[in-house]
């Protein structure tokens, strides 16, 4: 005989397909909001990225003044040197000063522009994404872990010059040696932060080159 379903057996069918309804709208929910919250995350990320590049252009472009004051200052040393046989020790570091604050902090600036030699033969040819894909690998397994590395070096080495106010060798030489060593830690510490930003960047390509 043909088994005829009871009341009980269809009234557990019906009430089952709407608890499968809401467990995939909730589903469906879930993943919205993770992708909402995702996209909230990485707009973040974005903006501290554009930040930082904010800061290493200011700093870069402040700093790109030192190259006047360095051909202004060595023409000055040429001209006394050998037109009126004068020298002068702390002119001449601080031209030397000059050109290493100018150099240790517009390096990332220099990066922002892409202004660094690359030596390679495929990345000009290639595409965006590949590009990207360059530049996020570079960024966290060559110039990051290198530049914290320097950061650990250089700090006690700074500090120490710091603890004794190092000054020039030379009797009337500049007395902050301090101050210029630490412009190492200042440059890692910058070239860090621009490390970040550009793995955000090479991120956020790869994303929008899916």
């Amino acid at each position: 005989m043909l088994a005829l379903p009871t009341a009980r057996e269809t009234l557990g069918r019906r009430d089952g397909r709407p608890a499968r309804r809401t467990a995939r709208m909730a589903a469906k929910q879930k993943t919205c909001l993770c992708v909402i919250i995702g996209g909230m995350s990485f707009r973040h990320m974005s903006a501290l990225a554009d930040r930082i590049d904010r800061l290493n252009t200011a700093i870069g472009r402040a700093v790109a003044w030192l190259i006047l004051a360095v051909v202004l200052l060595q023409f000055a040393l040429v001209i006394a040197r050998y037109l009126f046989g004068l020298g002068s020790v702390w002119l001449t570091e601080t031209v030397i000063y000059a050109h290493a604050t100018l150099f240790m902090l517009a390096t990332a600036w220099t990066l922002i522009v892409g202004g660094h030699v690359r030596v390679d033969i495929f990345y000009a040819e290639a595409s965006a994404r590949t590009k990207a894909l360059v530049e996020l690998i570079g960024a966290l397994l060559l110039l990051l872990p290198f530049m914290i590395v320097l950061i650990w070096v250089s700090v006690p080495y700074a500090a120490r010059s710091w603890a004794v106010l190092e000054h020039s060798q030379e009797t009337s030489g500049l007395p902050i040696i301090f101050a210029l060593k630490t412009l190492i830690p200042l440059f890692a510490l910058l070239m860090v932060l621009q490390g970040v930003a550009q793995a955000i960047h090479a991120a956020a390509a790869l994303s929008r080159a899916r």
